[in-house]
């Protein structure tokens, strides 16, 4: 007999309390393959949900795949259920801070905690491309090699792959945190899908950005970046995107995309400012728009 969803679900609602104590004390390491291993079952599962679907309606034998199924569901919640649990006790309290946000969850959040480091250590041999590995604080390799203190969120936004000047050329090293970006762009998504809820900020701002988005596009404001897109990559002409980019346009998912980014990165410098007052008992300093620009609007 198939188990009820509550029946799924009911080992990991309590977890041990050896296990609650293990997910209290993880490691930013533990956590960051935890997270990792989270998204990759959960994208197996829902694989296996739509196989188990298709043969249900050939009328294949299934019962081993849905207790395949099943069991990759326990996993899942049981990693969540950990990531919760470690949310909750970190030491910064950033993991409680960010899952206030509607939109963000246990997940989310740890791997925003996982990523991120305003105090990151910097091997000086490293980053001059001598070293292929980098020195650890315990055994600097020069005397160059120290604590970098992340003042701005920009440090964030560029080392999630969120600044377009930033380009991954040919043979070089990614100049961005994978895993990040994809934490980010799940967020963006998250920030698109709780746009009604009455407690969304950040769901407001993405709809908001993206009718300014829209108006500048029907203006062709972005006319050159749709040139240098269509002379740097290869579109089908019958794609939509060729439609669009060859009249001076961005097409809608463009469109949909940076507004989302948007969105993204002025939560990640919410997130920046906040967890900056926590580590070093002051304020973060002024975005450089607002310190040497003349800008006065600060969200």
């Amino acid at each position: 007999m198939k188990p009820s969803i509550e029946e799924y679900f009911e080992p990991i609602k309590r977890l041990s309390k050896d296990l609650r104590a293990a997910a209290k004390s993880l490691t930013i390491d533990e956590v960051r393959y935890l997270v990792d291993l989270y998204y990759q079952i959960q994208k197996i599962r829902i694989q296996a949900g739509g196989e188990i679907r298709a043969m249900s309606e050939s009328t294949e034998p299934i019962e081993i795949l849905d207790w395949v199924f099943v069991n990759q569901q326990r996993i899942e919640r049981a990693i969540f259920s950990a990531l919760d649990v470690y949310t909750k006790n970190e030491s910064t309290g950033m993991g409680e801070w960010a899952r206030e946000i509607c939109g963000i969850g246990p997940v989310l959040s740890s791997g925003l905690l996982a990523h991120i480091n305003l105090e990151p250590w910097r091997c000086a041999k490293s980053i001059a491309g001598k070293a292929k590995k980098p020195c650890q604080l315990e055994e600097a390799c020069t005397p160059e090699c120290k604590l970098i203190i992340v003042h701005t969120a920009g440090h964030i936004w560029r080392f999630a792959g969120l600044d377009p000047s930033s380009i991954w050329e040919a043979g070089k090293k990614r100049p961005w945190n994978a895993d990040l970006k994809v934490i980010c762009w799940k967020i963006g998504q998250s920030f698109m899908k709780v746009q009604a809820n009455p407690k969304d900020v950040y769901g407001k701002l993405y709809a908001k950005r993206k009718a300014l988005e829209q108006e500048r596009n029907e203006q062709k404001l972005f006319a050159d970046q749709a040139k240098n897109i269509l002379a740097s990559k290869r579109f089908r002409k019958t794609t939509e995107a060729y439609k669009h980019y060859s009249v001076g346009k961005l097409p809608p998912a463009h469109i949909d995309a940076r507004a989302r980014r948007y969105a993204v990165k002025i939560f990640l410098s919410h997130w920046h400012a906040e967890a900056y007052r926590r580590k070093f008992f002051k304020e973060p300093p002024l975005p450089y728009p607002i310190a040497h620009l003349g800008h006065a609007h600060l969200i």
